[in-house]
């Protein structure tokens, strides 16, 4: 599903570029007085609620995982600053929020509960047996 128009999440979701929201701003950093003038930090917008690229089932898990990162609106902001380009930037917050999306796509195993064994639960109780004749072994015979 990776088209050229979108930024893949896994091999079957894709998010349509056009729903992505792009903004420059001066970073602080390393770059000399070149970062004084060039606008290198990227924030990028994706609204969690209104895409197109999950259906309702990943929607809600999605704004689940990630509600501590999500505003009122439904809207989720990665910001990049590490890097001195506006482009390399913007291809690092697209893999932050790509990895963002992927780990909150992920659906957990269910747990199998599991029984102990029959040997297990006779080594637990020929153990308490053991511990209960050691210590009717320490008392006194009569309180007499």
């Amino acid at each position: 599903m990776a088209k050229e128009g979108m930024l893949e999440v896994t091999p079957v979701v894709g998010i349509p570029r056009s729903e992505l929201v792009y903004r420059a701003s001066r970073a602080g950093g390393a770059g000399g007085q070149h970062v004084n003038t060039s606008s290198t930090r990227i924030e990028l917008l994706w609204n969690v609620q209104s895409t197109q690229a999950l259906n309702e089932s990943e929607r809600l898990r999605v704004a689940e995982k990630l509600a501590s990162r999500l505003d009122g609106e439904g809207w989720l902001r990665v910001v990049s600053s590490a890097r001195r380009s506006q482009g390399q930037n913007r291809e690092a917050a697209e893999e932050r929020l790509a990895a963002l999306v992927r780990g909150a796509l992920v659906v957990p195993k269910r747990r199998k509960p599991t029984k102990p064994s029959r040997s297990a639960k006779e080594a637990r109780l020929s153990e308490k047996k053991k511990r209960g004749d050691t210590k009717r072994q320490r008392r006194p015979d009569s309180y007499e």
